[in-house]
């Protein structure tokens, strides 16, 4: 029902511009409150920016003071002796695959097939899987791992002799995929 008396409408719009104006208030102060904080913000990002320009500042210089440094140094006798460091290191990484390549063929040798898996492999008419040895696995690992560090994970095949993996996964050397069991990785001593 809405009256006609002008007194009454007066009253009734005084009251609908009373709200509209208490809502546009608590609206600015809500905008003003926010433009506030990002202001806050932004004085925050532009101070962790210059201390950044400061710290790039700062590497640059021990950057070029590293330069000067290494170009000061005695150059021919040091690269020799890390030659020979070089050469000495990679002799001493041979031996020590030889030696795991010894141990490992004399301790975890391939299973020899049974007279009765002989004959069931030779009137077969598809070809055994040749299984690789335990040197041969690690292999495959540690190369998987260097290669791609960001997926590691080897498949398991038909070549991979199960007790095998088994002793890597039961010894820590290898861990199986979190999802998929057919799947393995070297542990990551390195890191």
């Amino acid at each position: 029902v809405t009256s006609t008396n002008p007194d009454v409408l007066l009253a009734l719009g005084k009251e609908e511009l009373q709200k509209v104006r208490n809502y546009l208030q608590m609206v600015l102060s809500t905008v003003q409150e926010k433009n506030k904080k990002l202001e806050e913000d932004l004085k925050r990002e532009e101070q962790w920016h210059e201390e950044q320009e400061q710290i790039l500042d700062a590497l640059a210089r021990i950057e070029e003071k590293r330069k000067i440094q290494v170009e000061q140094l005695p150059k021919r006798r040091e690269f020799c002796d890390l030659n020979n460091e070089v050469l000495k290191l990679k002799v001493y990484k041979e031996e020590l695959l030889n030696a795991l390549s010894k141990f490992l063929e004399e301790h975890y040798p391939l299973p020899e097939r049974s007279g009765s898996d002989r004959k069931m492999a030779n009137s077969s008419k598809e070809p055994a899987v040749k299984l690789v040895t335990l040197l041969e696995v690690l292999e495959i690992l540690i190369n998987k791992l260097m290669i791609t560090p960001h997926e590691p994970y080897v498949t398991i095949n038909d070549s991979f002799w199960p007790p095998y993996i088994e002793l890597l996964l039961r010894c820590g050397i290898a861990l199986r995929h979190p999802e998929d069991p057919n799947r393995i990785r070297l542990e990551a001593f390195h890191m």
